[in-house]
């Protein structure tokens, strides 16, 4: 996660102020923004109700959904932190995950949003510039070492040689493991932790709705930025049982066919009549 610079913290700060946030809560909702490229913002955090979901131009919801103070606080929070970034160099992506409207700047007021981002301060010579959030990455190079294209993860973590960074708006996982980055689709889980064996190289595991989820188990996107095709499973052969048919068949008539003598003795032996015999006989060769 890239590094804010003392004038991107001071703003921070004064936003949480505004809004009777904490700065940690409001640099966290900072990174769903960016990560929605402006538009939209996917969030988890206990400040904010837990989690929520957040669109430009007003859907909001949120995990405590009777709280339309809270509702009021956070969109104008969103739409305060939607406008600041819109100034910044390199965090909004045209044409990306998101659809938005890059036009004359627009600003829209929710309870208790001000006018004013705090993104823009005046120099010596009385002109506004815009102030930058973040500290720059060395020359030549991103700062970032998941895939390109892939703005600020929601989560960042490393355990025995292993890192990893979840972009839950787009649902994606990065994992970088033995000099090599593989980039996951996490379909529809809501990831909340990852874990690994103790041994390096060992199987890495995440917590979803669905328990524990080994992350082998997901799609792979691509490998060191090179798409990964799904191969295609090829289906077993059916197989035909038909000597099975016939010798139930045969079983069924054999046994109608004793049946029929033993009713003959029973004539024979005057228990049956000879009407009781023919019906039964009758009977039993309708099964054939």
């Amino acid at each position: 996660m890239q590094q804010l610079t003392p004038e991107g913290q001071q703003i921070i700060n004064n936003i949480a102020q505004r809004y009777n946030f904490s700065p940690d809560a409001v640099f966290s909702m900072l990174q769903s923004v960016i990560n929605g490229n402006g538009s939209m913002a996917q969030f988890n955090h206990r400040e904010f109700g837990g989690s929520g979901q957040w669109m430009k131009g007003g859907m909001i919801m949120l995990g405590d959904m009777f709280n339309n103070g809270l509702k009021n606080s956070v969109g104008g929070l969103c739409q305060e932190l939607a406008n600041l970034i819109a100034n910044q160099p390199g965090l909004i992506q045209s044409g990306s995950f998101q659809s938005q409207s890059q036009g004359g700047q627009q600003q829209n007021n929710f309870g208790g949003a001000c006018s004013n981002t705090g993104g823009q301060q005046q120099n010596s010579s009385g002109q506004t510039g815009a102030v930058s959030l973040f500290v720059p990455p060395p020359a030549g190079s991103s700062g970032n070492w998941w895939p390109a294209g892939l703005q600020f993860p929601n989560s960042t973590g490393a355990q025995n040689n292993v890192r990893y960074a979840y972009f839950a708006t787009i649902r994606r996982l990065a994992i970088e493991a033995n000099g090599h980055v593989t980039l996951y689709d996490t379909q529809d889980h809501q990831i909340g932790g990852f874990s690994q064996q103790q041994s390096v190289g060992g199987s890495i595991t995440f917590t979803s709705q669905y328990g524990v989820v080994d992350v082998k188990t997901l799609p792979i996107i691509s490998i060191d930025n090179v798409p990964v095709q799904t191969p295609v499973q090829s289906q077993p052969a059916p197989t035909f049982q038909p000597d099975v048919v016939n010798t139930q068949g045969s079983n069924q008539e054999a046994d109608i066919f004793g049946a029929i003598e033993k009713l003959a003795d029973l004539k024979a032996k005057g228990i049956l009549t000879d009407a009781e015999y023919s019906d039964k006989k009758a009977e039993l060769l309708s099964r054939l």
